[in-house]
C-alpha cells in the first residue's frame, strides 16, 4: 500500500472527533458514557425545517443544483446578512456550501507555501490543519484566561510579517466560547486595511450570544472587499447532519471558492437548500427558545464548576462551550483520559486547540440539564480523587 503524501502524514486528526469516535465505540461496547466531547445541539431540528426537506424530496427535488446553491436560498442568505449583520451583499456574493468546506476552500483558494496565517491561540482545531494542507503557516496569537481570552490587537500587529496574507477570526470561539469585544474588532479591522491583509471570519456561532452582540467584520467600512464571512445553519437550527452553510464575500472571491467547489462536492444536496430557505425566513420561536435553553445550561455548568475544588472558569458570552482551567500536573490529553477511562466523561483536551489550550479542557454543554448534572458529578468525584 502506498504512503500517505507528506502534506496528510503532517497533520493531526482531529482532536475533536477522535474523542467523539472513541465515545462512540465506548457507548456501543455498553459503557455508559457522559459526553461533553462535540460542539453539537442535543435539540432536533425544527419541524417547519424538516417538513419543508420531506416536501422537496416528495416533489422530486432530487438533481444536481448550481454548485453556487438554489438561488432562493442565496437570496435568503444575502437578505440576512444585510438586514442582521449589516454586510452588505447581494446574492451574488453569496456560495452555499457546508461551513467547515468553506474554511477549507478559502484555504486552497488563498494560501501558497510560505504564507504566514494569523489567529488567536486557542481556536478551533481546524483552521491549524486547513492552513498546513495549503502549505502555509499558522501563526498563533496567545490569549489570557484572565483577559477571557481576547485577542490582544497590538499583539496581532507586532506578529505581522511581509508573509502575512490572513487573519482568522472566530467569534464566539470555539473552544472558549467568548465574543470579541466590538472595539477589538474594529482595532483588527484597522490592522487589516492598515497592512493589506485579508481575513476570514468564522461567524457559525453569531445567534448564539447571551451577553454583548454580534459584530460581523465585513460590516465595517473598507472591510467588506477584503473580507470572506462563513456562517451556516448547524449550531443556530440543531441542524449539523445537514451540512448546510456559506461564504459571503466579494464576486471574485465567490468566483474563485466556487472554482474548487465544482471540483470537489459540485454543490450541496438539493432537497435540503429549500428548507435552509424555511430555516432563514420561517418562524425563529424555536431558535429563540434553544439560545434561552442553552444560556440555562451555561449558567448551570458554571454553577456546578465553581464547586468543584482544583478547577476555575471564566463566564463565556457565547457558543455553548466552557473551557475550565485545572490545577493537576498531568497534560490535558493526560486528563481527558483519565477522566474518560475512570468517570467515563468524555471532555476534549485543551492542547487541541493550540499551545494556550494546555493546562484547560472543553465542556461542550449542548447536552441535557440531567446530563450535565450527572456528568459535572462524575467529574467532581474524579478531581477529589487526584
Amino acid at each position: 500500500m502506498a504512503n500517505a503524501s507528506k502534506r496528510l502524514q503532517d497533520i493531526p486528526a482531529s482532536g475533536t472527533v477522535a474523542i467523539s469516535n472513541l465515545v462512540s465505540q465506548l457507548k456501543a461496547n455498553g459503557v455508559d458514557i457522559i459526553s461533553f466531547s462535540m460542539g453539537e445541539p442535543d435539540f432536533v431540528t425544527p419541524s417547519n425545517i424538516v417538513n419543508s426537506c420531506i416536501e422537496s424530496l416528495r416533489d422530486g427535488f432530487t438533481h444536481y443544483t448550481s454548485s453556487l446553491g438554489i438561488p432562493e436560498l442565496r437570496v435568503a442568505v444575502a437578505n440576512k446578512s444585510v438586514t442582521q449583520n449589516r454586510i452588505p451583499c447581494t446574492e451574488k456574493n453569496v456560495l452555499i456550501t457546508p461551513c467547515k468546506q468553506a474554511i477549507f476552500m478559502t484555504a486552497l483558494a488563498y494560501l501558497d507555501p510560505g504564507d504566514e496565517v494569523i489567529l488567536s491561540d486557542p481556536s478551533w482545531v481546524s483552521y491549524e490543519a486547513c492552513i498546513r494542507l495549503a502549505g502555509a503557516k499558522p501563526v498563533y496569537i496567545p490569549t489570557k484566561f484572565e483577559e477571557d481570552f481576547v485577542i490582544d490587537p497590538s499583539l496581532l500587529e507586532a506578529a505581522i510579517t511581509p508573509k502575512t496574507k490572513m487573519i482568522i477570526l472566530n467569534t464566539p470561539s470555539n473552544p472558549t466560547g467568548g465574543v470579541l469585544p466590538v472595539q477589538t474588532i474594529k482595532a483588527i479591522a484597522e490592522i487589516a486595511i492598515k497592512n493589506d491583509i485579508m481575513v476570514m471570519s468564522d461567524e457559525i456561532y453569531e445567534s448564539i450570544i447571551y451577553e454583548g452582540k454580534h459584530l460581523s467584520i465585513a460590516s465595517l467600512p473598507g472591510m467588506f472587499e477584503r473580507t470572506i464571512t462563513i456562517s451556516g445553519l448547524s449550531k443556530t437550527y440543531a441542524m449539523t447532519g445537514w451540512r448546510l452553510g456559506w461564504a459571503i464575500a466579494p464576486e471574485i472571491d465567490i468566483k474563485n471558492i466556487n472554482k474548487l467547489q465544482t471540483h470537489s462536492i459540485s454543490c450541496c444536496v438539493s432537497f435540503t437548500q429549500p428548507a435552509a430557505v424555511e430555516a432563514i425566513n420561517g418562524p425563529q420561536k424555536e431558535k429563540d427558545d434553544m439560545v434561552r435553553e442553552f444560556k440555562k445550561r451555561r449558567d448551570l455548568a458554571l454553577d456546578l464548576i465553581s464547586e468543584i475544588k482544583g478547577l476555575e472558569c471564566n463566564v463565556p458570552k457565547g457558543a455553548f462551550y466552557l473551557f475550565p482551567k485545572y490545577n493537576v500536573s498531568m497534560s490535558s490529553e493526560e486528563l481527558a483520559t483519565q477522566l474518560l477511562e475512570k468517570a467515563h466523561v468524555a471532555v476534549t483536551p485543551g492542547s487541541a486547540f493550540g499551545p494556550c489550550g494546555e493546562g484547560f479542557f472543553r465542556i461542550s454543554y449542548a447536552t441535557s440539564e440531567e446530563q450535565i448534572r450527572e456528568g459535572l458529578d462524575r467529574l467532581r468525584f474524579f478531581m477529589n480523587g487526584l
